[in-house]
């Protein structure tokens, strides 16, 4: 298959995948927003601790939490579907996320629960990489090949790093009571179901 016929197909996919997920061509247009409040209730019935009722998060740290929510709602690595991803692409995004945590972590106080956080996705960002190298540009090269074992590597730690974002972020959320749009609050902690009668 060509190159120039192989991103017809991508095209393609994206916009049957728009079409089937949002009825709509532009999934950027019709995107629902997750409130701050249902998030909250997730991670209760995970049982995630969360800062105490007294605490109050500085000017600063809202200003803080505010830009990383709206910086990774828009960063497709983190909620697109398998199928539409590029593994070179999704490198480099990650990349850029780890460049924006290390901004963002210069200007807060490095003992705050707010930048033990970003911390944690900074750090999630860097085994994400240091995974997809292992083998030098193996994995990256051979991710779209689906009997290559860099397949399962790739996606898997993937995978493993947007879990660590989702549980993250949710708390993030939930501290500063932020809204986040459905789309990267995909990968948020699911909220389990109760049980019957309860």
């Amino acid at each position: 298959m060509s190159k120039k016929h192989w991103w017809k197909v991508r095209v393609h996919l994206t916009y049957s995948w728009t079409l089937s997920n949002t009825g709509h061509p532009d999934v950027y247009e019709r995107m629902k927003i997750v409130k701050a409040s249902e998030i909250a209730h997730r991670l209760t019935d995970i049982a995630t601790p969360l800062v105490g009722v007294s605490w109050q998060p500085t000017d600063l740290e809202v200003s803080a939490a505010r830009r990383v929510i709206a910086f990774l709602e828009d960063r497709r690595v983190l909620c697109a579907p398998d199928s539409l991803e590029v593994p070179s692409h999704c490198v480099k995004s990650v990349l850029e996320i780890r460049r924006f945590l290390n901004a963002e972590l210069g200007k807060l106080d490095t003992g705050s629960a707010f930048a033990a956080r970003l911390r944690a996705m900074r750090a999630a960002c860097r085994k994400f990489l240091e995974r997809v190298a292992t083998n030098g540009r193996e994995v990256i090269l051979y991710a779209d090949h689906h009997s290559h074992s860099a397949t399962w590597a790739f996606y898997s730690a993937l995978g493993e790093m947007r879990g660590t974002f989702g549980v993250h972020l949710a708390m993030i959320a939930a501290e500063f009571k932020l809204d986040i749009e459905d789309r990267l609050a995909a990968i948020l902690p699911a909220r389990t179901r109760r049980r019957f009668g309860r």
